[in-house]
């Protein structure tokens, strides 16, 4: 009997497993539910730090092993620890920042501490792109970095994220990783860093290899995870750059598009556990 195509779901979490409102639907999480039934598994890959990913693990079940903060961190949720983390040197943050704001002036600034208790530090100016995720303001830019950094997260108060994210990486060069993950969301990271780093780390812990995998995403910081799984399924609202690279194209996070392609592969026994 031929191996099930995908034993490995891995799903980003804004702008495609949630909706608008933060939310998973029902037919989503029955679906994915229904997979792991018939012996895939399921993982989270998102840019959320580990402390905002745990409530949504905890509502869809599964493995409880999540890729966070773009890359730079492997969560297990159900020890709420840290398996692997990388940290982005606050001293090459601050001089790419300068390098970035010498080209085009002032951008604001905030950053996801490391750890499983790490804060979102926002300066004055900053504007949290999704609302309902805690932050804490400080005063000003130097108390970002008190403590070790997973990512630093950037805003300009005119220049689209399309703009910034293309000036950032000229800027920048070799001092940091630069990727736009959604509306209003340009962010540095470890240089080399990007989430299938961290999707490789957690599929080879999951007995899952590349071709093993089918991913899913909305934004250019899923490109390199498109290139690394075996298919890769953007969303209907994705980024044209997402698009672009994509193997298929299913309906919006709003219309339960990741539960559209999973059901469709259960309907033709296309997920299940790996015999490789």
């Amino acid at each position: 009997m031929p191996a099930p195509a995908y034993a490995l779901i891995a799903t980003d979490l804004d702008g495609t497993l949630l909706r608008g409102d933060d939310t998973v639907s029902d037919r989503t999480r029955d679906a994915l539910a229904a997979a792991v039934a018939a012996g895939a598994r399921h993982i989270v890959v998102t840019g959320r730090p580990a402390p905002r990913v745990k409530p949504i693990l905890d509502e869809l079940g599964g493995s409880g092993l999540a890729v966070c903060a773009q890359g730079a961190q492997l969560y297990d949720g159900v020890r709420d620890r840290l398996l692997w983390s990388l940290t982005l040197d606050r001293e090459l943050a601050e001089q790419a920042i300068g390098k970035i704001e010498a080209e085009i002036g002032q951008v604001y600034a905030a950053v996801d501490q490391d750890g499983v208790e790490g804060l979102t530090l926002i300066e004055p100016g900053y504007l949290m792109p999704h609302p309902t995720l805690p932050a804490v303001r400080v005063q000003g830019r130097a108390a970002l970095w008190e403590r070790p950094i997973s990512k630093v997260l950037l805003r300009h108060p005119s220049l689209s994220d399309d703009e910034l994210a293309a000036v950032a990486r000229a800027a920048v060069g070799p001092l940091a990783t630069v990727t736009m993950s959604g509306p209003g969301t340009v962010e540095l990271q470890p240089r080399g860093v990007t989430k299938a780093t961290g999707l490789s780390l957690a599929a080879e812990r999951l007995g899952a290899g590349a071709a093993d995998t089918i991913a899913f995403g909305d934004m250019p910081n899923d490109v390199p995870m498109f290139g690394w799984a075996g298919r890769g399924v953007a969303v209907a609202n994705a980024h044209p750059e997402l698009k672009a690279v994509a193997d298929e194209v299913t309906s919006s996070n709003e219309e339960d598009g990741v539960a559209e392609v999973v059901e469709r592969l259960l309907t033709h026994r296309a997920l299940g556990a790996s015999s490789s």
